[in-house]
């Protein structure tokens, strides 16, 4: 009796040790969870919705796995880009790389190692990975290795002030359905300006510009590629038979006054009324105000509508796919499964819904696509109901353009941009002044950017 008394209360204190072991370790993992440092773009140090929903998985997700978020850096894109290098290069004062940080394949390319990025199929099986949309997994790999992961994507909207379009449209017969395609938009380019020009008949060529486009580099890639050529040959432009398809149309009503040429972005013409339809970035919805103020100063409220971008009437609807993804710094097994962890439920398509919807962007899965009719019906501002119904006709209809990677990329972007703007505005203002046909004027401006391209 005395022995089975003792084997019992062995038992029992030996079960009281496991018992206290394990919470101690409970304990120890609540007192010191794995923390991530983390660098992102999704609005203000103070004012983010992504720093909303960090806290929101902190306090949920993150408590039951002993994993915390820190945002320690929110600013753009170009900004995080080159603190990530200044880092990756132990620059002096440089900050130490964080765990988690905002980036574009150009970044992963420019930085020393690569290679201390995860290769995020290392933590995904292939089962997970389907789930995402395919262009925008493929747009995160580098040299073959998936190391920007998506967890929302931009890409580019038509944007119509339709006050004044409507104003427009009364009185030529104008339709907006025309703005379909690039060869639609381009013609009524040029009837605007000639419709603004015939209101003030006392003075010739004062017509205003209907277009404006964000990215005129973006406009051309996709363009020729829509139109089954390839725009590079190598590491040069390839100024085919596609090319001319896409150049055209649109030098034709830019020399006559039809494309707006300055610099700057394509919100503030539409804000003044210089022009009334644009393209740009999706998440540009966030900076196109309910009002338009002209250069006498009045001003007068006005509808912004969103609309899928044209496409060239004899080429696929394509466009292309803009917008960041997280890296993850190779640290240790348990920071980079955090990672991981924090990254997957971001994606979850209920959470990814209510992010990307908070900031003007896409989903990155094709279920949470399914969630945006029903998230659009709760969203009570109507330019983004607009915007997110035209997010919905751009999934189910479109092909999504991913830029190459090349060297000498950004050269060529930054030349190409540039060198049109100044070419074409120079031409118009020939046009304008009399001192040169179309025909003559477009040649021109084409042989000058082709000179100037590296």
């Amino acid at each position: 009796m005395r022995k089975r008394t003792w084997i019992c209360g062995g038992a029992v204190a030996a079960f009281l040790c496991v018992l206290a072991l394990t919470a101690c370790r409970e304990k120890e993992s609540r007192r010191e969870p794995v923390t991530l440092t983390v660098w992102h773009v999704y609005g203000g140090q103070t004012d983010s919705p992504l720093n909303g929903l960090i806290e929101e998985f902190n306090e949920t997700v993150g408590v039951k796995k002993g994993i915390k978020l820190q945002v320690t850096v929110v600013s753009n894109t170009n900004n995080i880009h080159d603190a990530v290098l200044r880092a990756a290069k132990k620059e002096p004062g440089a900050a130490k790389l964080p765990d988690l940080f905002i980036s574009y394949p150009k970044t992963v390319l420019a930085m020393p190692d690569p290679e201390c990025l995860v290769d995020y199929r290392d933590y995904f099986t292939e089962k997970e990975l389907a789930a995402y949309i395919p262009s925008f997994l493929e747009e995160g790999k580098v040299e073959g290795r998936l190391v920007v992961f998506p967890v929302a994507k931009s890409t580019e909207i038509l944007f119509v002030d339709k006050t004044l379009f409507d104003r427009f449209a009364a009185e030529t017969g104008a339709t907006i359905e025309q703005l379909d395609t690039w060869e639609g938009l381009y013609e009524m380019s040029k009837m605007y300006y000639q419709w603004t020009d015939a209101q003030t008949p006392e003075v010739e060529r004062d017509g205003k510009a209907f277009f404006v486009h964000d990215y005129h580099f973006n406009y051309a890639q996709v363009g020729v590629a829509s139109l089954g050529e390839d725009f590079f040959n190598g590491e040069q432009i390839a100024y085919g038979d596609g090319f001319m398809k896409m150049w055209e149309p649109y030098a034709d009503a830019a020399v006559q006054g039809g494309v707006w040429l300055q610099e700057g972005y394509a919100t503030e013409p539409l804000r003044t009324g210089d022009v009334i339809v644009s393209v740009a970035s999706s998440a540009s919805v966030l900076y196109y105000e309910d009002i338009v103020t002209y250069p006498d100063n009045h001003s007068e409220p006005i509808q912004v509508v969103a609309r899928p971008v044209p496409c060239f009437a004899e080429g696929e609807k394509m466009v292309m796919q803009r917008g960041a993804g997280f890296c993850t710094v190779k640290s240790t097994p348990e920071k980079e499964a955090a990672a991981v962890v924090f990254l997957k439920w971001l994606t979850e398509p209920k959470i990814n819904v209510q992010f990307v919807t908070s900031v003007g962007y896409m989903p990155v899965t094709e279920a949470a696509f399914q969630y945006l009719p029903k998230a659009i019906e709760d969203l009570k501002n109507p330019k983004y109901k607009s915007l997110y119904e035209a997010f919905i006709e751009t999934q189910a209809s479109y092909s999504f353009y991913t830029a190459p990677q090349l060297a000498s990329y950004l050269e060529q972007e930054q030349t190409f941009e540039k060198t049109t703007r100044s070419q074409l505005r120079s031409a118009y203002l020939k046009w304008q002044k009399g001192e040169g046909d179309v025909e003559k004027l477009k040649k021109e401006a084409l042989q000058e950017l082709e000179d100037a391209m590296p």
